[in-house]
């Protein structure tokens, strides 16, 4: 909640983010609220609420921004972990990447086929638990190497999910509106995936570094060849993901023998490895979570749609 030095401004020394956050969604109160009233006086509103009148378009709203949340929070976490602690190129990131991304585009071209035959509620449900399973695979397969077949497998596993979910919900909200609605349709999947996109990052890389701060900090003062003294020497208050090498060189400026900067570079890494498998964990739940908007998504196919 402190401003850190690298904070644009504070308040009060507090750090901006958390008051982006209240005025976001005092903003946010305010525009609903002119919309509403816009309506009343039969006036066009900039987005038609109607949209999201019904319980059936709620949930596909609430299940994409879910999807796009956690497709963000991945695309943040894998490519940072393989371009800034394994010291990879861009290049490399991306090739790591490809097969994930690919993934989610042939999936989402290729799930209305499955339309005719399955509900929307349970291709959602099976998309959910489908995402849900790949996170917990990737939370006990993963390690510093992106390349492993294992990890592979489980990146597909997740992009499959997240495609079929993308365009799954925007085909339910398209369905269950007039077609008058389309255009604010289309506005409000914009909006609710640029929201989502920047929630997913945000909070992800939040988790990511305060869990790997408690948990270096509290390696460090258990290990028995990192003394205090040396510990003080370095600013634990805000660990982040640095590179073994990149470690090693802000070690070489302090007191640091050989064999303790081995020591702290291995707890370092240690620490995390572990704090990427809890970040997987923890999407693995808001993926299991999700499972329950997604529950009350349309029964009915295309061709059954009710008028």
């Amino acid at each position: 909640m402190h401003a850190s030095e690298a904070a644009p401004f504070s308040f009060l020394g507090l750090s901006p983010a958390p008051i982006f956050a209240v005025v976001g969604i005092v903003l946010g109160q305010l525009f609903f609220m002119r919309t509403r009233a816009r309506k009343r006086q039969g006036r066009v509103p900039l987005v038609d609420l109607d949209v999201l009148r019904n319980p059936t378009e709620r949930a596909a709203v609430y299940a994409m921004f879910v999807i796009v949340a956690m497709e963000a929070a991945i695309n943040f976490t894998v490519p940072t972990y393989i371009q800034v602690v394994q010291g990879r190129t861009p290049f490399d990131t991306s090739l790591a990447m490809m097969p994930f991304n690919l993934t989610v585009f042939v999936t989402a071209t290729l799930i209305v086929r499955f339309y005719k035959r399955f509900q929307p509620r349970t291709i959602a449900l099976f998309a959910f638990g489908l995402t849900t399973v790949a996170l917990l695979w990737l939370a006990l397969v993963a390690t510093n190497n992106w390349g492993t077949l294992p990890t592979i497998v489980g990146l597909i596993a997740f992009g499959i999910g997240q495609g079929a979910l993308v365009t799954l919900v925007f085909n339910v909200l398209v369905t269950a509106v007039p077609k008058e609605l389309a255009g604010d349709v289309g506005s409000i999947r914009g909006t609710t995936q640029n929201l989502a996109s920047a929630v997913g990052t945000a909070v992800m890389g939040a988790v990511l570094v305060t869990t790997l701060t408690f948990g270096v900090t509290q390696s460090v003062e258990r290990h028995p060849d990192l003394p205090a003294e040396l510990v003080e020497q370095v600013d634990l208050g805000n660990v982040n993901f640095v590179s073994n090498d990149d470690l090693r060189s802000v070690l070489a400026g302090t007191d640091a023998s050989e064999s303790q900067i081995t020591a702290a570079v291995e707890l370092h890494e240690g620490e995390r490895l572990r704090t990427l498998k809890l970040g997987f964990l923890l999407l693995a739940g808001v993926s299991a979570i999700a499972a329950l908007p997604a529950s009350r998504l349309p029964r009915y196919r295309p061709e059954e749609i009710p008028e």
